[in-house]
């Protein structure tokens, strides 16, 4: 990010969304804990499956879902293994998968996220999405549940 928050990143921005938590699925130890400080992340880290709902904007428009499959690390980075579907204004669906980091900020319960989409599809109309790479950068507020992201195609 620049000095004024913008987003530096090259290529055609073609959708951002607003997404928000629909349900997080926790195996052992909950966000709820960790993000409150009665729980540290145990040594093996700390997995959490978060359902998400929300709608893109730009190019590619229309209803999103998913889930992120995501870890919890004990050194505080957090690894993202994001499931989605776009279901676009005219009705066509692209899949989207995508990894990355996420990595919390020291004084909120906000972490910055670096994503490496991969969008999929048969819909004539949206074939251009199965050769380019996408570069998403965001934020996510794991206290309130929401998430926000900007796509780029390289």
């Amino acid at each position: 990010l620049t000095e004024k928050g913008e987003s530096s990143m090259r290529g055609e921005k073609i959708y951002e969304y607003d997404l928000d938590f629909m349900g997080v699925t926790d195996y052992g130890v909950s966000m709820d804990a960790i993000l409150s400080g009665k729980e540290k992340v145990p040594p093996q880290g700390a997995r959490f499956d978060v359902a998400f709902e929300g709608r893109a904007k730009g190019r590619l428009s229309g209803r999103v879902r998913g889930v992120d499959y995501l870890r919890m690390r004990a050194d505080g980075r957090i690894d993202l293994d994001i499931r989605a579907t776009i279901e676009t204004e005219d009705g066509h669906r692209i899949a989207l998968s995508a990894n990355g980091v996420g990595v919390p900020r020291v004084t909120e319960p906000i972490a910055d996220l670096c994503e490496n989409v991969c969008l999929t599809t048969a819909a004539a109309n949206y074939a251009w999405v199965n050769t380019r790479q996408i570069w998403a950068p965001g934020t996510v507020n794991l206290a309130a549940g929401k998430i926000h992201i900007d796509a780029y195609m390289q």
